[in-house]
Protein backbone atom coordinates (compact mmCIF):
# COMPACT_ATOMS: atom_id res chain seq x y z
CA UNK A 1 0.00 0.00 0.00
CA UNK A 2 1.69 3.29 -1.33
CA UNK A 3 1.43 6.24 1.25
CA UNK A 4 0.23 8.26 -1.70
CA UNK A 5 -2.80 6.39 -1.74
CA UNK A 6 -3.52 6.67 1.77
CA UNK A 7 -2.85 10.52 2.04
CA UNK A 8 -5.23 10.95 -0.91
CA UNK A 9 -7.83 8.46 0.71
CA UNK A 10 -7.61 10.64 3.99
CA UNK A 11 -7.74 13.76 1.97
CA UNK A 12 -10.66 12.55 -0.05
CA UNK A 13 -13.25 11.11 2.88
CA UNK A 14 -13.75 12.99 5.97
CA UNK A 15 -14.93 12.13 9.45
CA UNK A 16 -17.88 13.17 9.03
CA UNK A 17 -18.68 10.13 6.44
CA UNK A 18 -17.88 8.05 9.06
CA UNK A 19 -19.48 8.97 11.36
CA UNK A 20 -23.02 9.52 9.68
CA UNK A 21 -22.59 5.74 8.46
CA UNK A 22 -22.44 4.51 11.70
CA UNK A 23 -25.79 5.88 13.30
CA UNK A 24 -24.17 9.53 14.55
CA UNK A 25 -25.94 12.83 14.25
CA UNK A 26 -24.91 16.54 14.24
CA UNK A 27 -25.87 18.10 17.37
CA UNK A 28 -26.00 21.32 15.75
CA UNK A 29 -27.34 23.52 19.31
CA UNK A 30 -23.86 22.51 20.13
CA UNK A 31 -21.84 22.38 17.60
CA UNK A 32 -19.72 25.38 15.90
CA UNK A 33 -18.01 25.31 12.40
CA UNK A 34 -14.50 24.51 14.01
CA UNK A 35 -16.21 22.14 15.90
CA UNK A 36 -18.72 19.98 15.16
CA UNK A 37 -20.40 17.54 18.24
CA UNK A 38 -22.02 14.05 16.62
CA UNK A 39 -23.93 12.20 19.19
CA UNK A 40 -25.27 8.14 19.39
CA UNK A 41 -27.18 7.40 22.29
CA UNK A 42 -24.14 8.80 24.57
CA UNK A 43 -21.48 8.48 22.76
CA UNK A 44 -20.17 11.68 21.60
CA UNK A 45 -17.46 12.75 19.15
CA UNK A 46 -16.02 16.02 18.14
CA UNK A 47 -14.83 16.66 14.50
CA UNK A 48 -12.67 19.14 13.36
CA UNK A 49 -9.41 20.72 11.72
CA UNK A 50 -12.37 21.09 8.90
CA UNK A 51 -13.54 17.51 8.81
CA UNK A 52 -9.96 15.90 8.76
CA UNK A 53 -9.65 15.12 12.78
CA UNK A 54 -11.67 14.39 15.71
CA UNK A 55 -11.39 13.62 19.15
CA UNK A 56 -13.37 11.80 22.24
CA UNK A 57 -14.59 14.70 24.44
CA UNK A 58 -15.21 11.73 27.35
CA UNK A 59 -12.19 10.16 26.81
CA UNK A 60 -9.01 10.06 25.63
CA UNK A 61 -9.26 9.06 21.82
CA UNK A 62 -8.68 11.55 19.51
CA UNK A 63 -6.85 11.56 15.81
CA UNK A 64 -7.85 11.39 11.66
CA UNK A 65 -10.02 9.31 10.04
CA UNK A 66 -8.53 5.76 9.76
CA UNK A 67 -8.24 6.02 13.93
CA UNK A 68 -11.92 7.61 13.76
CA UNK A 69 -13.17 3.81 12.36
CA UNK A 70 -10.62 1.50 14.50
CA UNK A 71 -11.92 3.73 17.59
CA UNK A 72 -15.87 2.88 16.53
CA UNK A 73 -15.15 -0.48 15.18
CA UNK A 74 -12.26 -1.72 16.39
CA UNK A 75 -9.93 -3.67 14.28
CA UNK A 76 -6.02 -2.70 12.43
CA UNK A 77 -5.38 -0.15 9.68
CA UNK A 78 -6.52 -2.68 7.27
CA UNK A 79 -9.68 -3.09 8.16
CA UNK A 80 -10.13 1.50 8.63
CA UNK A 81 -8.67 1.91 5.06
CA UNK A 82 -11.08 -0.62 3.20
CA UNK A 83 -13.59 1.12 5.45
CA UNK A 84 -13.00 4.54 4.33
CA UNK A 85 -11.71 4.07 0.56
CA UNK A 86 -15.61 2.35 0.81
CA UNK A 87 -16.70 6.04 1.59
CA UNK A 88 -15.12 8.24 -1.41
CA UNK A 89 -18.38 9.25 -2.91
CA UNK A 90 -19.99 9.58 0.09
CA UNK A 91 -22.35 12.92 0.60
CA UNK A 92 -22.06 14.53 4.19
CA UNK A 93 -24.70 16.32 5.50
CA UNK A 94 -24.36 19.70 5.40
CA UNK A 95 -25.62 21.32 8.47
CA UNK A 96 -28.12 24.53 8.03
CA UNK A 97 -25.43 26.92 10.34
CA UNK A 98 -26.31 29.77 11.97
CA UNK A 99 -24.37 32.54 10.79
CA UNK A 100 -21.78 33.96 12.55
CA UNK A 101 -21.18 37.66 13.70
CA UNK A 102 -19.56 39.15 10.51
CA UNK A 103 -16.18 40.29 12.65
CA UNK A 104 -12.62 40.82 11.09
CA UNK A 105 -9.85 38.14 11.00
CA UNK A 106 -8.72 37.94 14.30
CA UNK A 107 -5.27 39.39 14.47
CA UNK A 108 -3.33 40.37 17.39
CA UNK A 109 -2.42 38.63 20.52
CA UNK A 110 -5.22 37.30 22.81
CA UNK A 111 -4.27 39.52 25.39
CA UNK A 112 -4.12 42.77 23.39
CA UNK A 113 -7.71 41.56 21.56
CA UNK A 114 -9.01 40.94 25.29
CA UNK A 115 -7.97 44.91 26.83
CA UNK A 116 -9.31 45.98 23.48
CA UNK A 117 -13.17 44.73 24.55
CA UNK A 118 -15.16 46.93 27.43
CA UNK A 119 -16.83 45.87 30.08
CA UNK A 120 -20.13 45.41 29.50
CA UNK A 121 -22.58 48.55 30.84
CA UNK A 122 -26.67 48.66 32.10
CA UNK A 123 -27.43 50.45 28.88
CA UNK A 124 -25.24 47.70 26.44
CA UNK A 125 -26.66 45.27 24.19
CA UNK A 126 -24.48 42.22 26.17
CA UNK A 127 -25.37 43.18 29.63
CA UNK A 128 -29.54 43.83 28.03
CA UNK A 129 -28.68 40.01 26.52
CA UNK A 130 -26.69 38.51 29.95
CA UNK A 131 -29.87 40.51 32.24
CA UNK A 132 -32.39 39.55 30.54
CA UNK A 133 -32.50 36.77 28.17
CA UNK A 134 -30.33 34.87 30.30
CA UNK A 135 -31.65 35.96 33.54
CA UNK A 136 -28.72 36.72 35.52
CA UNK A 137 -28.55 39.34 38.20
CA UNK A 138 -27.17 42.57 37.89
CA UNK A 139 -24.83 41.60 41.45
CA UNK A 140 -23.38 38.71 39.48
CA UNK A 141 -22.48 40.60 36.33
CA UNK A 142 -20.64 43.47 38.41
CA UNK A 143 -18.38 40.66 40.59
CA UNK A 144 -17.43 39.27 37.21
CA UNK A 145 -16.62 42.48 35.78
CA UNK A 146 -14.73 43.48 38.71
CA UNK A 147 -12.58 40.13 38.68
CA UNK A 148 -12.23 41.09 34.66
CA UNK A 149 -13.25 37.86 32.90
CA UNK A 150 -16.16 39.43 31.35
CA UNK A 151 -16.08 41.55 28.41
CA UNK A 152 -18.59 42.91 25.51
CA UNK A 153 -18.38 40.78 22.55
CA UNK A 154 -19.61 41.82 18.93
CA UNK A 155 -23.34 41.79 17.91
CA UNK A 156 -24.29 41.54 21.53
CA UNK A 157 -22.04 38.75 22.37
CA UNK A 158 -20.74 38.62 25.63
CA UNK A 159 -16.79 37.13 26.12
CA UNK A 160 -16.29 35.01 29.31
CA UNK A 161 -12.39 35.05 29.90
CA UNK A 162 -10.50 31.66 30.43
CA UNK A 163 -7.81 32.21 32.99
CA UNK A 164 -4.67 30.38 34.03
CA UNK A 165 -3.16 29.95 37.45
CA UNK A 166 -1.37 33.26 37.40
CA UNK A 167 -5.16 35.37 36.29
CA UNK A 168 -3.67 35.75 32.72
CA UNK A 169 -6.54 35.30 30.28
CA UNK A 170 -5.73 32.90 27.63
CA UNK A 171 -8.93 32.64 25.56
CA UNK A 172 -12.62 33.16 26.04
CA UNK A 173 -16.37 31.72 25.56
CA UNK A 174 -18.37 33.66 23.30
CA UNK A 175 -21.66 33.45 23.90
CA UNK A 176 -24.43 35.74 22.23
CA UNK A 177 -28.58 35.69 21.14
CA UNK A 178 -27.42 34.47 17.94
CA UNK A 179 -23.31 32.92 18.23
CA UNK A 180 -21.71 30.60 19.88
CA UNK A 181 -17.96 29.64 19.75
CA UNK A 182 -14.52 29.91 21.56
CA UNK A 183 -11.91 32.36 21.09
CA UNK A 184 -9.77 31.97 18.10
CA UNK A 185 -6.63 30.79 18.56
CA UNK A 186 -7.06 30.72 22.48
CA UNK A 187 -6.86 27.52 24.96
CA UNK A 188 -9.61 26.93 27.02
CA UNK A 189 -8.41 26.47 30.74
CA UNK A 190 -10.85 27.51 33.21
CA UNK A 191 -13.25 30.36 33.68
CA UNK A 192 -13.23 31.22 37.57
CA UNK A 193 -15.86 33.27 39.48
CA UNK A 194 -15.15 33.60 43.37
CA UNK A 195 -12.26 33.38 45.29
CA UNK A 196 -9.01 31.73 44.18
CA UNK A 197 -8.56 30.12 47.45
CA UNK A 198 -11.80 28.81 47.95
CA UNK A 199 -12.27 25.40 49.87
CA UNK A 200 -15.43 24.57 47.21
CA UNK A 201 -15.08 24.12 43.65
CA UNK A 202 -17.87 24.01 42.01
CA UNK A 203 -17.64 22.78 37.86
CA UNK A 204 -19.62 23.80 35.21
CA UNK A 205 -19.42 23.46 31.57
CA UNK A 206 -20.40 27.05 30.52
CA UNK A 207 -19.66 30.24 31.84
CA UNK A 208 -23.26 31.26 31.81
CA UNK A 209 -23.89 28.11 33.64
CA UNK A 210 -21.49 28.86 36.43
CA UNK A 211 -22.76 32.50 36.54
CA UNK A 212 -26.38 31.30 36.77
CA UNK A 213 -25.25 28.74 40.09
CA UNK A 214 -23.69 31.64 41.72
CA UNK A 215 -27.07 33.74 41.47
CA UNK A 216 -29.03 30.38 42.39
CA UNK A 217 -26.70 29.82 45.30
CA UNK A 218 -26.40 33.89 46.49
CA UNK A 219 -22.59 33.20 45.67
CA UNK A 220 -21.78 31.22 48.56
CA UNK A 221 -19.15 32.15 50.47
CA UNK A 222 -16.14 30.21 49.79
CA UNK A 223 -17.36 29.09 46.38
CA UNK A 224 -15.19 29.54 43.45
CA UNK A 225 -17.78 28.82 40.24
CA UNK A 226 -15.81 27.58 37.14
CA UNK A 227 -16.13 26.41 33.82
CA UNK A 228 -14.40 24.33 31.46
CA UNK A 229 -15.98 25.49 28.53
CA UNK A 230 -17.89 22.59 26.89
CA UNK A 231 -14.26 20.61 26.54
CA UNK A 232 -11.75 18.68 28.66
CA UNK A 233 -8.37 19.89 27.76
CA UNK A 234 -5.11 19.08 29.48
CA UNK A 235 -5.14 22.63 30.72
CA UNK A 236 -7.95 22.05 32.32
CA UNK A 237 -7.41 18.99 33.76
CA UNK A 238 -4.15 20.59 35.05
CA UNK A 239 -5.85 23.52 36.68
CA UNK A 240 -8.28 21.74 38.27
CA UNK A 241 -5.97 19.08 40.07
CA UNK A 242 -3.92 22.64 40.76
CA UNK A 243 -7.52 23.71 42.62
CA UNK A 244 -8.05 20.29 43.71
CA UNK A 245 -4.82 19.67 45.40
CA UNK A 246 -5.46 20.27 49.10
CA UNK A 247 -7.50 17.77 51.19
CA UNK A 248 -9.99 20.20 52.71
CA UNK A 249 -11.14 21.23 49.24
CA UNK A 250 -14.65 19.43 48.30
CA UNK A 251 -15.43 18.98 44.34
CA UNK A 252 -18.66 19.26 43.68
CA UNK A 253 -19.85 18.45 39.72
CA UNK A 254 -22.20 20.98 38.64
CA UNK A 255 -22.61 19.96 34.97
CA UNK A 256 -25.52 19.55 32.83
CA UNK A 257 -28.51 16.68 33.60
CA UNK A 258 -27.54 14.95 30.80
CA UNK A 259 -25.50 11.92 29.75
CA UNK A 260 -22.18 14.32 28.87
CA UNK A 261 -22.80 15.84 32.29
CA UNK A 262 -22.86 12.62 34.13
CA UNK A 263 -19.85 11.40 31.78
CA UNK A 264 -18.00 15.13 32.97
CA UNK A 265 -19.09 14.49 36.80
CA UNK A 266 -17.34 11.02 36.56
CA UNK A 267 -14.10 12.33 35.04
CA UNK A 268 -14.55 14.63 38.46
CA UNK A 269 -14.65 12.37 40.98
CA UNK A 270 -11.92 10.40 39.49
CA UNK A 271 -9.86 13.13 39.33
CA UNK A 272 -10.89 14.27 42.69
CA UNK A 273 -9.93 10.60 44.36
CA UNK A 274 -6.72 10.90 42.66
CA UNK A 275 -5.95 14.37 44.25
CA UNK A 276 -7.61 12.99 47.53
CA UNK A 277 -9.93 15.58 48.09
CA UNK A 278 -14.18 15.51 48.75
CA UNK A 279 -16.31 14.85 45.91
CA UNK A 280 -20.42 15.60 45.33
CA UNK A 281 -22.61 15.81 42.39
CA UNK A 282 -24.63 18.91 41.97
CA UNK A 283 -27.40 17.79 39.43
CA UNK A 284 -29.67 20.62 38.16
CA UNK A 285 -33.49 20.23 38.20
CA UNK A 286 -33.67 21.01 34.97
CA UNK A 287 -31.51 20.58 31.47
CA UNK A 288 -29.17 22.89 32.81
CA UNK A 289 -28.17 25.89 35.65
CA UNK A 290 -29.80 28.68 33.44
CA UNK A 291 -32.55 27.13 32.58
CA UNK A 292 -33.31 26.38 36.65
CA UNK A 293 -32.63 30.24 36.58
CA UNK A 294 -34.65 31.29 34.08
CA UNK A 295 -37.74 28.73 35.20
CA UNK A 296 -37.33 30.71 38.83
CA UNK A 297 -37.52 34.28 37.34
CA UNK A 298 -40.46 33.38 35.12
CA UNK A 299 -42.21 31.69 38.43
CA UNK A 300 -41.62 34.61 40.22
CA UNK A 301 -42.61 36.77 37.60
CA UNK A 302 -45.85 34.84 37.43
CA UNK A 303 -46.67 35.05 40.75
CA UNK A 304 -46.36 38.55 41.21
CA UNK A 305 -48.66 39.39 38.18
CA UNK A 306 -51.10 37.25 39.68
CA UNK A 307 -50.70 39.05 42.82
CA UNK A 308 -51.33 42.23 40.84
CA UNK A 309 -54.13 40.89 39.16
CA UNK A 310 -56.37 39.53 42.07
CA UNK A 311 -58.56 42.35 43.46
CA UNK A 312 -58.30 43.14 46.70
CA UNK A 313 -61.26 41.48 49.18
CA UNK A 314 -62.79 44.23 51.05
CA UNK A 315 -65.67 44.10 53.92
CA UNK A 316 -68.77 45.53 53.34
CA UNK A 317 -68.58 49.29 54.68
CA UNK A 318 -70.88 49.44 58.07
CA UNK A 319 -71.52 52.58 59.43
CA UNK A 320 -73.02 52.97 62.91
CA UNK A 321 -77.17 53.23 63.24
CA UNK A 322 -79.23 56.01 64.81
CA UNK A 323 -82.90 56.83 64.88
CA UNK A 324 -84.02 58.12 62.16
CA UNK A 325 -86.20 61.10 62.00
CA UNK A 326 -89.60 61.21 62.39
CA UNK A 327 -91.71 61.37 58.47
CA UNK A 328 -93.63 64.25 58.13
CA UNK A 329 -97.03 64.63 56.44
CA UNK A 330 -97.44 67.66 54.62
CA UNK A 331 -98.91 69.48 57.42
CA UNK A 332 -95.24 69.07 58.91
CA UNK A 333 -96.69 66.78 61.21
CA UNK A 334 -95.39 62.83 62.67
CA UNK A 335 -96.40 60.45 59.85
CA UNK A 336 -95.30 57.63 61.63
CA UNK A 337 -93.02 55.38 63.76
CA UNK A 338 -89.44 55.62 64.43
CA UNK A 339 -86.95 53.48 61.06
CA UNK A 340 -83.46 52.96 61.48
CA UNK A 341 -80.83 54.70 58.61
CA UNK A 342 -77.31 53.73 58.11
CA UNK A 343 -75.10 56.95 58.78
CA UNK A 344 -71.99 56.89 56.35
Amino acid sequence: MKRRDIEEIRERVGCGAVLETSGFAIDVKESTRRAVKYRRGGAIVIVTHDDRGWFDPLGDGKGDVFSLVAHLDGGGFIEAFDRVAGLIDFQSVEPDWAKAPATKTATGTIHDRWISRRDPWPASDTWRYLRFTRFIPARILKGAIRQGVLRKGPYGSMWAGHVDADGDICGWEERGPDWRGFATGGAKVLFRLGPSDAQRLCVTEAAIDAMSLAAIEGMRESTLYLSTGGGWSPNTDLALRHLARHQDVQLVAATDADQQGEAYAHRLRELAEQAGCNWSRLRPPAADWNEVLKQREEGRRKRETEKNNVPHSRRPHQGRLRPALPALDPGGHDAGGPGEVMED
